[in-house]
């Protein structure tokens, strides 16, 4: 039996015929545009498409998680041993200083916490983050890279899209639209928040002028996942015939509009969103994994963020699975202001590192022996460092000129480090590498030529590295 939008309307207003299945609406929704894949719907509306085996180029990876560590993590305390500074603790800094955030300017602040080599590679990994020293030959660090915004805002945006303003797409959008899902029940991004939304909102997560379905779905940790999609019917029925009413109201608006883009985006959806009523309960059920990889994941740390930001990392492991194309964590909150430690270093920086240290080592494990870590990007990194003086006695302010990320997986060599920053630690000196080198990268093992990910807007075919970017072959296996 066949339904037009129209009659759709009319039965399901009236109750006179039976509702039809959601197969059936969507096959009289605009010859049935709705059953083709995401990243196909959106292809229409811009230019470098790569869906699914259309890659530009054969691919490394398929997913990516973004640990993402909202405030600048001090990374010369971390990441980037200086022997230099640590020797000149106290003493007057012997280098030029930028302006800085707080103008508040101190002493030379060298590093409180020991720095051993770790594994084979010898990273030099801080004592800070004994679970994560022991990934040390997984990973490939950067400690070299440079950002153009020093302020929390304009550093955050440019970190997520690219662009120091707000309204640009974010990374986890661009690659929902070059390459769609593999599960079309979940989103292709999927932003995991441990409670702290960062400077500049979840515009850090949004679609920007690429199709509403690629932008960031929030699932909470606390409570309710979904509560801002859980259905409100508890008949299942009856929720079912609401969605079928909206989606044939949208069918007909559609009829109307002669396919306006915007229709058929709320029409997936609405059909995402029921979709998730049904599958997330049981992805976000851990009741299934055993004790002893929950134990390794952290859950049953004596600290509450260490239980929160495990949970998270494991939940990632579960949405690459199911195929969820990008996956980011925010940060629970510590109650020492993320990891902005402009005071109280000595105090915040311990929390920070005891809330990730073993659930991200813990997910480097988990997806190496389950064979994932090889085709999903793990990468770790904030908007900016830390000055390697003080601000005030007991903090460091914002320092985008010298800071360390790095990535595992995903094709990215391991047990590597590339680039350096003075012997301070302030400045990046040998191989400087820019946000949009990194996203280049990234793009580039999931099979996409970042100049020929575009989208026509305003006139012009915008893409995530704008004008800019390499791909950074010395990283690549």
């Amino acid at each position: 039996m066949s339904y037009g939008p129209a009659s759709d309307l009319r039965a399901a207003l009236a109750g006179s015929r039976p509702t039809p299945s959601r197969r059936e609406v969507l096959r009289a929704a605009a010859n049935g545009f709705a059953m083709l894949p995401l990243a196909d719907l959106v292809h229409s509306g811009g230019g470098g498409n790569s869906h699914g085996g259309n890659r530009h180029h054969p691919a490394r990876a398929k997913n990516v998680i973004f640990l993402y560590m909202d405030g600048g993590p001090s990374t010369v305390d971390l990441f980037d041993y200086k022997p230099r500074l640590e020797a000149d603790h106290g003493k007057p800094f012997a280098m030029p200083m930028e302006p800085t955030q707080f103008q508040n300017n101190g002493n030379t602040l060298g590093p409180r916490w020991k720095f051993r080599q770790r594994g084979e590679s010898g990273q030099w990994i801080s004592d800070l983050l004994p679970h994560l020293a022991t990934q040390a030959d997984r990973l490939c660090v950067i400690r070299s890279v440079v950002a153009n915004f020093s302020e929390h805002t304009n550093a955050n945006y440019f970190l997520h899209t690219g662009h120091g303003l707000q309204g640009r797409p974010s990374m986890g959008a661009w690659i929902g639209y070059g390459l769609g899902s593999d599960n079309q029940n979940l989103p292709s991004f999927v932003v995991l928040n441990g409670g702290l939304v960062p400077p500049g909102g979840i515009d850090c997560f949004h679609s920007g002028f690429l199709p509403p379905a690629t932008q960031g779905s929030l699932f909470r940790m606390a409570g309710d996942p979904l509560a801002n999609i859980r259905a409100r019917e508890q008949n299942p029925t009856l929720q079912r015939r609401k969605v079928d009413l909206v989606q044939a109201l949208d069918s007909a608006g559609l009829t109307n509009e002669g396919g306006a883009a915007e229709i058929e985006a709320a029409i997936r959806n609405h059909e995402l969103a029921f979709a998730m009523q049904r599958d997330v309960p049981e992805l976000t059920d851990l009741s299934n994994e055993s004790p002893r990889l929950l134990s390794m994941y952290g859950l049953d740390d004596d600290y509450e963020q260490t239980r929160i930001y495990g949970r998270q990392c494991l939940l990632a492991r579960r949405l690459v699975e199911r195929g969820v194309r990008f996956v980011e964590l925010t940060c629970p909150n510590t109650g020492f202001d993320r990891w902005d430690q402009h005071n109280k270093l000595d105090r915040g920086l311990p929390k920070n590192c005891h809330m990730i240290d073993q659930p991200i080592a813990a997910l480097l494990t988990d997806l190496e022996a389950r064979g994932l870590l090889d085709e999903t990007i793990v990468l770790f990194g904030g908007e900016f460092g830390r000055t390697p003086f003080a601000q005030g006695s007991n903090g460091r302010d914002h320092n985008p000129f010298g800071f360390t990320m790095w990535l595992a997986g995903g094709g990215f060599r391991p047990g590597t480090s590339y680039g350096s920053t003075d012997d301070y630690g302030y400045k990046a000196v040998e191989n400087p590498v820019e946000i949009h080198d990194i996203h280049a990268t990234i793009l580039h093992q999931l099979g996409i030529d970042h100049e020929r990910l575009t989208y026509r807007f305003g006139g012009r075919d915008l893409r995530l590295t704008d004008v800019y970017g390499h791909v950074l072959a010395p990283l690549l296996a």
